[in-house]
């Protein structure tokens, strides 16, 4: 049974939860971190870490740093080593394709998305490029059909307007690969 006696143990603990609680008394208990605990209170409540990230976004923005490019009128400047809008290249004497037909773009293309259509030519024994189609709504411009050409007939050019309203608009053929994309001129 329990005593009443104030001080006196308390019968229903074991021997071992008085050891400890005998052992807890001699060392001080620690107060609570009332200090810690209100400036983190305050510190929420305050949103200071909003107030430091704003106050580096603005630092940062300060306006003699801002650069704005008036894209549609001025061209921007484009990496030497960007690959864009895909060309076939045409010879400048003959005016034909500088194409051969041999199909090593279509096969050096990991989306496989290059189709080349060809005949022979009876009287030379060559083949004759009768189609070629380059669908550049899957193309990732690695440039390995690039380097894959013998001749240097395609090329990608450092043009990036390709953008089109259907899917359709973005399977060239042969004849607008020939000529090359034609970017917009904007005026005022």
């Amino acid at each position: 049974m329990p005593s009443t006696l104030a001080g006196a143990p308390d019968v229903r603990l074991g021997a071992s939860a008085r050891a400890f609680g005998a052992a807890c008394l001699d060392k001080p208990v620690p107060e609570p971190q009332t200090d810690a605990l209100m400036r983190e209170i305050l510190r929420r409540m305050f949103m200071v870490d909003f107030w430091k990230g704003l106050s580096l976004t603005f630092r940062s923005q300060n306006p003699k740093y801002i650069y704005t490019e008036q894209y549609p009128l001025e061209r921007p400047m484009i990496a030497e080593r960007y690959r864009g809008a895909p060309r076939l290249n045409i010879n400048p004497e003959t005016g034909e394709t500088l194409c051969i037909a041999c199909n090593l773009c279509a096969l050096a293309c990991p989306e496989n998305l290059i189709v080349v259509g060809w005949q022979r030519d009876d009287a030379t024994r060559r083949k004759v490029l009768t189609t070629f189609t380059y669908d550049t709504s899957r193309c990732m411009f690695c440039g390995l059909c690039e380097d894959a050409c013998p001749t240097d007939c395609l090329e990608l050019t450092q043009d990036f307007e390709m953008a089109t309203y259907t899917r359709e608009g973005a399977i060239w053929d042969r004849h607008r690969l020939e000529e090359g994309p034609t970017p917009a001129r904007y005026v005022r």
